[in-house]
């Protein structure tokens, strides 16, 4: 069953930037309340100043344990109750081939992307089953979960365990809490200041790079929508269901594609391959 948006208290990690910023205005617009996350206080700052009312902000790490299980009650101290997670906090691998990334980042990215996603909802989960509406979570994964991307290979793996997580969790959800569903989101490429960075990085012409990328508004309106139906997964974005549909059709093609649409950028500085 759809619910509505209006009256209802929803917390959204990764708000001061990017989709989760999108995402917590348009949530105010459609007459919620935000209780906005992020780590970086300016964004959130930012974020604030342009919601304008019914917004919240809490900056938290979300891959700080301790503070992850502490956060619902802080929510509920400054609204009361809470109806929804939006889990969208997150962050990019650099361009680069699995011999490139450092040990200590491979444990940062699951860290954030996946334990971080995992332990903010198990923390809310007691608290969305006792909305008499039925709670909501909704979790990011991404395109690289879809089909391997060149030169992220890790960053892949933890939004890979961030979709399964999240349908483990619509299981787990049918006994635990029946009430509440959880949404998985695999988005395409959204043009956000993680997209434009990587593109630079890699030397794709940005006029070429946004051509193939989703508005983050547009997707944010996606995202709510499919959350708020309570569907369980849901692929928002042009390039996400072609990739979807060709894997469908044969998972070596969409590889193959795959790599010939961004190997040349991500590999250049990669050494040749031996004969």
């Amino acid at each position: 069953m759809a619910l509505s948006t209006e009256g209802k208290v929803f917390v959204v990690t990764g708000a001061g930037n990017g989709i989760g910023q999108q995402v917590a205005l348009e949530l105010v617009e459609q007459g919620a309340t935000v209780a906005a996350v992020d780590i970086n206080a300016d964004g959130l700052q930012q974020t604030a100043d342009a919601a304008g009312a019914r917004i919240s902000t809490h900056v938290l790490d979300i891959s700080d344990s301790d503070a992850v299980a502490a956060f619902p009650q802080v929510v509920l101290d400054a609204h009361g109750v809470v109806d929804g997670l939006f889990n969208i906090a997150g962050i990019a691998q650099s361009v680069g081939t699995t011999l490139d990334i450092e040990p200590e980042r491979i444990d940062q990215l699951m860290t954030v992307n996946f334990r971080g996603t995992v332990e903010m909802t198990q923390a809310f989960i007691p608290h969305l089953a006792e909305r008499p509406d039925g709670g909501r979570i909704m979790l990011t994964s991404s395109l690289s979960a879809i089909v391997p991307v060149p030169g992220a290979a890790v960053y892949g793996a933890s939004k890979a365990a961030v979709a399964y997580y999240g349908y483990g969790l619509s299981q787990d959800l049918r006994r635990l809490a029946p009430s509440v569903t959880a949404t998985t989101v695999t988005p395409g490429t959204i043009w956000t200041d993680i997209v434009r960075n990587t593109a630079e990085s890699m030397g794709i012409p940005i006029a070429v790079a946004k051509g193939f990328a989703m508005s983050p508004r547009k997707a944010a309106k996606k995202m709510i929508a499919v959350t708020m139906k309570g569907r369980t997964s849901s692929v928002i974005g042009k390039d996400a269901h072609v990739y979807r549909a060709l894997g469908r059709i044969s998972a070596p093609l969409a590889e193959r594609v795959s790599y010939l649409q961004v190997g040349s950028f991500a590999y250049r500085k990669a050494p040749a391959p031996k004969s």
